[in-house]
């Protein structure tokens, strides 16, 4: 299975503006720019899509880990908040956390965290940030 996404970008860093779209059209030239990214203007940013893509991966992954041990979830919210700091030259995405707010009837604390931790691990986003990442790039007039 393949998903895709794309970005179109004009202009310098700073004054220049994008528009990031998705396959499925949940997306459709979105802006976004220096202004949404480090300025909080209206628009996305690759973090905020970062933290939505994994709040929701880990909140499937904590489904099926507890349907496999016999529960169902009757909600499961999740918050993911990615921090992008200063880093040399650049900027880097340091850390994700993910607050979860679940209810889960049947069961015990111990079991959750087991389960909510696995789940942690086991979400394809998680895995991501070791993923291999390959470029294929061409110039264009």
């Amino acid at each position: 299975m393949n998903k895709f996404a794309s970005a179109h970008w004009e202009g310098d860093i700073k004054k220049g503006k994008g528009t990031i779209s998705t396959h499925s059209g949940a997306l459709k030239e979105q802006p976004y720019g220096f202004n949404t990214r480090f300025e909080d203007e209206p628009g996305t940013n690759p973090e905020e899509l970062i933290g939505a893509a994994h709040a929701g991966c880990f909140s499937m992954a904590l489904s099926l880990e507890l349907g496999n041990a016999g529960f169902t979830a009757k909600s499961i919210d999740t918050k993911a908040k990615v921090t992008l700091e200063k880093d040399g030259d650049g900027f880097a995405i340091t850390k994700i956390h993910l607050d979860l707010k679940a209810s889960v009837p049947g069961i015990d604390d111990k079991q959750f965290q087991d389960i909510a931790n696995g789940a942690k691990k086991g979400c394809p986003v998680s895995k991501v940030l070791n993923a291999d990442i390959s470029l294929d790039a061409e110039l264009t007039d």
